[in-house]
């Protein structure tokens, strides 16, 4: 079943690139404590999420956090080295947390995994974005296939 409004994240780890390289992130670190706006997309690179779904939340990063919000994250299913390469070529910087789902263990436990067998991409994560408070969801914004509308910065942006 597919995560919703006030239940509390699930315990996963995500895999994230610092300055000594590549290390764990928990969802307790992540998200305890702290309001954090998380978007996921079905992989690095792709058309959608390059041209507008990370972007997106890059340029509105300031008005995230004068809304309050600690962090802005991003989840793939896809390794740490193509987060980081992607979130480079972006240039995201410290305005967006790129994170790692590498097996997709946060995927399948919120629930949002997605079949894209059939175009050569394996098991991922479907399009959303969830509003996280203290580790309890607040707002939970499934794109339906093939579309972009509910879990864009600018959407998530107007429910804060």
């Amino acid at each position: 079943m597919a995560i919703k409004v006030g239940d509390t994240v699930p315990s996963a780890t995500f895999t994230t690139f610092g300055a000594s390289g590549p290390g764990p992130v928990t969802t307790d670190e992540l998200f305890k404590g702290k309001k954090v706006a998380l978007f996921a997309l079905p992989g690095a690179f792709t058309p959608t999420c390059s041209a507008k779904h990370l972007p997106g939340y890059k340029e509105h990063a300031a008005e995230f956090r004068a809304k309050g919000v600690d962090t802005i994250a991003c989840v793939s299913v896809n390794d740490v080295f193509v987060m980081k390469a992607w979130g480079e070529s972006q240039g995201v910087g410290d305005d967006v947390l790129m994170l790692a789902d590498g097996n997709g263990d946060f995927t399948r436990a919120v629930g949002l995994e997605l079949d894209a067998s059939g175009f050569g991409m394996g098991k991922r994560s479907q399009r959303y974005s969830i509003l996280v408070d203290d580790g309890v969801v607040k707002e939970v914004n499934v794109e339906q296939g093939g579309e972009f509308k509910v879990s864009s910065a600018e959407y998530m942006l107007a429910q804060l």
